[in-house]
């Protein structure tokens, strides 16, 4: 399905690519409106009614992504709160296998994430994934998404990417479509980046469950 020869260049999205989707979801879904429901005297159900929607008005924009400006949206330390919920963040299948192999294989390997700094850190310091990086690009860095064509701009020039001999893996339809827009080569949709969930076809793209197939480069 891909001929490595033709790629120098491995760009890897985090939550629902290399790491499992689930931790995310059920902080966001059920720990974080338990959290407040406590705090504000509410009912769960109530809490849920409440911060739901707030969430979905930022879903694909940087503030989504951003543990701060949740912090001030509903009072609560977003960090100690992931941290409290770390003994849930889980490497997908296959993953790390997939990043030994390709760092054998001299591939140069970006983590290309929309997740804030301070989250990649709660998660680093559980699953020990930075050493095969060359380098670590959140978009808070250049203060837009990925979703949005200037993040792939800016990377660009950061890490001096040769679209052409680039790979990248991600879950997100409107990340993907983005990376395509921008020109990237070789773009690989994971149909199943929860662990809990049925896998969902990414229509448009490649798709695949895991790194399981991709584990000979």
């Amino acid at each position: 399905m891909i001929n490595w020869d033709e790629i120098d260049t491995v760009l890897l999205d985090l939550d629902g690519t290399i790491l499992d989707l689930n931790y995310d979801l059920h902080f966001w879904l059920e720990y974080l409106p338990l959290i407040y429901s406590n705090n504000n005297n509410i009912s769960l159900q109530s809490a849920k009614e409440k911060i739901i929607p707030i969430l979905k008005s930022q879903m694909g924009k940087l503030n989504w992504y951003c543990p701060d400006y949740w912090g001030n949206r509903f009072d609560l330390d977003i960090i100690k709160l992931k941290q409290n919920m770390s003994h849930m963040i889980q490497i997908l299948p296959h993953a790390e296998n997939f990043l030994k192999n390709a760092k054998i294989n001299n591939k140069k390997i970006f983590l290309a994430t929309n997740a804030h700094r301070k989250t990649i850190r709660v998660k680093m310091d559980i699953v020990h994934l930075e050493s095969y990086f060359d380098g670590i690009i959140s978009s808070h860095d250049f203060g837009v998404a990925k979703q949005e064509q200037k993040f792939w701009t800016q990377l660009e020039n950061e890490i001096n990417l040769n679209k052409n001999r680039a790979i990248f893996f991600d879950d997100s339809l409107d990340v993907l479509e983005s990376a395509k827009i921008f020109g990237i080569k070789h773009i690989i949709a994971i149909s199943k980046p929860s662990t809990k969930l049925e896998p969902k076809n990414v229509n448009g793209f490649i798709n695949i469950e895991n790194f399981n197939n991709l584990l000979s480069i």
